[in-house]
């Protein structure tokens, strides 16, 4: 006796995957593999301070997150006007930092992102002709990615759980058990309260046109506040995946 229409639609519907779940397969899997190629091994046997300067860059990625904005920063503080000067040295030492990736034949996407970056944000200062502009595109980072991060744990799929998973060869299992889905509730969330931290101290500095003490929090609640937060959730993620399992 074969099935009726009604009951193989019935049938063929309940083995195809959620649309849900596969957004979440695809995501996480870019997220573990940008984890991964940031330096987070979980079949190393680095230390947790190898891990967060590995996540850093090293001294290299150092340079290249900071030095553009500091010399945007001491440049303007010095001579705001013309106002291409700070903008150009910015975007010539990330373009420097690109070229020096790029002839050493090294992972250039860092520095590229960098370059990118820099090169938007001077294009929309020097259209305005504000200074302040200079630092939109990072506020708007802070803003998607906090938001991102508080959003995705509140509705149980967390960023973090989902990169963590792909990361330690779980996938998505991790939502079936309670301890797991709990603390990647609260890395999640203590993720987004970092970047909405940083929106919520730097946009009124923007707002009232602060140009120097903008860019300098900038700096302060740039690395010296990613690296413990890297730290903290590596550390969290070993505990949860002893390296037993």
């Amino acid at each position: 006796m074969t099935a009726q229409p009604d009951e193989r639609d019935r049938a063929s519907r309940e083995t195809e995957p959620a649309p849900e779940s596969s957004a979440a397969d695809l995501l996480g899997a870019a997220l573990g593999g940008a984890a991964r190629r940031a330096g987070l091994d979980p079949d190393g046997d680095g230390s947790t301070h190898k891990v967060v300067w590995t996540a850093m860059g090293g001294w290299r990625g150092i340079l290249e997150s900071v030095l553009p904005s500091l010399a945007f920063v001491v440049l303007f503080t010095l001579r705001p006007e013309p106002l291409v000067l700070s903008l150009g040295v910015s975007v010539g030492l990330a373009a420097v930092f690109t070229l020096v990736r790029l002839a050493q034949r090294s992972a250039p996407s860092a520095a590229l992102g960098g370059l990118v970056a820099a090169g938007v944000a001077a294009a929309l200062a020097l259209w305005t002709g504000r200074g302040a502009d200079n630092f939109v595109p990072g506020l708007i980072t802070n803003a998607l990615y906090g938001t991102g991060m508080i959003v995705s744990a509140l509705v149980g799929w967390s960023l973090i759980g989902l990169a963590a998973g792909f990361l330690m060869g779980e996938g998505t299992a991790w939502r079936a058990d309670r301890r797991k889905r709990r603390t990647f509730f609260w890395l999640g969330i203590a993720w987004g309260a970092l970047f909405l931290a940083r929106l919520a101290v730097q946009l009124p500095l923007y707002l009232t046109d602060q140009v120097t003490l903008l860019g300098t929090l900038k700096l302060i609640m740039g690395l010296p506040l990613f690296a413990p937060m890297v730290a903290v959730t590596w550390l969290v993620v070993r505990a949860l995946y002893p390296r037993s399992e």
